[in-house]
Order: C-alpha cells, then sequence, then structure tokens
C-alpha cells in the first residue's frame, strides 16, 4: 500500500483560501475592464474616424475644385 503522507499532501494545498473568491471573480472579468468601458461609451467612433480620413484623403487628392472663396 502506497499513500502520501499528510505533509505532501498539505503542500499541495494552498496556504491561503478566500471564502469569497467566488463572489468576487466578476471583478477582474475582462467585461468591466477599463478598455471594454471606454469602447462602450463610444461604440462607433472607430469607423467614424477612419471614414473621417478617408473622405478627407479623397476630398484633398481627387475633387479639385478650384472655385473656393
Amino acid at each position: 500500500m502506497q499513500g502520501k503522507s499528510h505533509t505532501e499532501v498539505q503542500q499541495r494545498v494552498p496556504v491561503y483560501h478566500d471564502p469569497w473568491a467566488k463572489r468576487e471573480a466578476w471583478r477582474k472579468h475582462p467585461i468591466f475592464s477599463k478598455g471594454a468601458n471606454f469602447r462602450s461609451m463610444f461604440p462607433g467612433l472607430g469607423i467614424a474616424t477612419v471614414a473621417f480620413i478617408a473622405y478627407c484623403g479623397v476630398e484633398k487628392f481627387f475633387l479639385k475644385n478650384e472655385k473656393h472663396h
């Protein structure tokens, strides 16, 4: 009969066990990170910025109009 001694078993068990760990786990979820909160504040900002830059580029290089004020 080959069994492990109680000291070997105790070394595997963490010394500190937080009984509230499951209830606090939501705080570390990625959906509550600062980056996710910033992205959800301005959901279309990235697409709008790219579209605006593309429009400005097309206007600058392809729509040259000499009749400006």
